[in-house]
């Protein structure tokens, strides 16, 4: 589409809420900045735009610090203009007859940008840029997105190699009750590709073990990895029963779970790896601190987080 960039401030846009992901918007965000072109979301955005068939809008953020009315527009630079309308050629480019759309927004750019994707496809961003969105996107925006949004978001590492066309998807399970969107997120994507997808498992005993002199660790070591391999060869037999034809591999492994996720993606060279997410405000810390955010900020390939849409619920 060619009409100039709307520019809003985004106290006009209303999130969807805990909207159920059943009743999903067929539309991909992506945030973009004046690193676009390097930073590999917009591209990688692109993508997934044509392998499921689903337009594309593309957000540039003019990141406002203050309350304006809604009579007052927002002073643009003609740098801001030109980059969206470089980003809106750069879809055009494609030859896809999708009804891409790039626009300018104003507002706080973490919350700018979940509330746009709120009940859509996904929301897309970079790990690296420039100025705000290089302190938003290293610190705390992967971290904003994980607790604030009810959309999948792809953070793309910068310089994103895409990976080879055989390689799988992976997502990295946990011991809660809340995997399944994450699994079928992840489904989605191996199918959408024709790919392997491979579940993976990082597990350690727990410290509490350790202070016990008359436990058997050896034997402790043993149950537990016994009682983990029969709780995940379940769950993979239930999703390839609702994915016959999907290629799916299990990986239990025990390690860092950060380190375990990290190398299991690198062995396999998997095109994005999915995490699950919980809005959880009082854990965020330790869930998104000790191991998405690790992911996140480490990882070579992109990597999804999607959230369980019944904890989202719960903070409403």
């Amino acid at each position: 589409m060619t009409q100039r960039p709307d520019v809003a401030a985004t106290t006009r846009e209303r999130p969807a809420g805990g909207a159920a992901r059943a009743s999903v918007r067929p539309v991909i965000h992506v945030g973009i900045d004046g690193s676009w072109r390097a930073a590999g979301a917009l591209e990688w955005a692109l993508q997934e735009s044509l392998l499921r068939n689903e337009p594309l809008r593309a957000v540039h953020i003019i990141e406002q610090t203050h309350h304006t009315r809604y009579y007052e527009p927002a002073e643009i630079a003609q740098t801001e203009l030109d980059l969206v309308d470089d980003v809106r050629q750069r879809m055009r480019s494609t030859g896809d007859d999708l009804d891409h759309r790039a626009d300018l927004v104003a507002g706080s750019p973490a919350v700018s940008l979940t509330r746009l994707a709120s009940g859509s496809r996904m929301l897309v961003v970079g790990r690296r840029g420039t100025g705000t969105f290089k302190r938003l996107l290293l610190g705390s925006t992967s971290e904003a997105a994980a607790n604030l949004g009810d959309a999948p978001v792809v953070v793309v590492p910068s310089g994103w190699p895409p990976a080879p066309s055989r390689s799988p998807v992976m997502v990295a399970l946990d011991d809660s009750s809340e995997n399944d969107p994450a699994i079928e997120f992840a489904a989605e994507a191996a199918v959408e590709r024709n790919v392997p997808l491979r579940l993976v498992h990082v597990w350690d005993i727990p410290a509490v073990y350790g202070w016990d002199p008359a436990t058997d660790a050896t034997t402790q070591e043993d149950d537990w990895a016994d009682a983990v391999q029969r709780h995940f060869e379940l769950v993979v037999d239930r999703w390839r029963r609702k994915y016959p034809e999907l290629d799916l591999h299990l990986d239990i492994r025990r390690a860092h779970p950060v380190d375990g996720v990290l190398e299991a993606a690198q062995e396999v060279q998997a095109q994005i790896v999915v995490l699950g997410g919980r809005h959880r405000p009082r854990l965020s810390v330790v869930v998104l601190g000790s191991v998405a955010r690790g992911v996140l900020q480490h990882a070579v390939c992109p990597v999804a987080v999607v959230h369980h849409p019944e904890s989202h619920e719960q903070i409403l």
